[in-house]
């Protein structure tokens, strides 16, 4: 056991955080994210939801300012009626660790799991809501 460590944050996902390097992409799954949009590592964090993980996470982790938007959110398709009210949480979180605020950019689905598909590693969570993946470009400390 470690002090001042979110209990949330496992030492699996400790190690992949520590292990990220500058510009490496972390994917923050919802509980319907398909397989095809994951990589090679994935720890899941069954029972959290995405909000609470970002919450842990972001207490260490740089976001990339060399990118204008180090926060990638899925698009809602065309003609789907969902509405996203999580994308305004996730903007209340990161506002909180940012010092530039919030840089999100929406992208198209598929698209998002091809970029899922070549991240570093990603979370796979019980996140009910729906177009809740984000994906998150690790910067540096300075």
């Amino acid at each position: 056991m470690l002090k001042n460590i979110p209990e949330i944050l496992s030492p699996g996902l400790l190690k992949i955080l520590m292990e990220m390097g500058h510009g490496d992409e972390l994917v923050l799954c919802d509980g319907n994210y398909p397989r095809l949009g994951q990589p090679e590592r994935v720890i899941d964090c069954d029972g959290h939801g995405i909000p609470e993980l970002l919450e842990a996470i972001l207490r260490f982790f740089p976001l990339d300012s060399y990118v204008d938007h180090p926060v990638i959110l899925m698009q809602v398709l065309p003609g789907d009626p969902v509405k996203t009210p999580i994308w305004e949480t996730y903007r209340e979180i990161i506002a909180k660790y940012e010092k530039d605020g919030v840089c999100d950019e929406a992208i198209d689905k598929y698209e998002f799991y091809k970029r899922g598909a070549r991240a570093y590693a990603a979370l796979r969570t019980g996140e009910k809501a729906m177009y809740a993946n984000v994906i998150l470009k690790k910067g540096v400390v300075l």
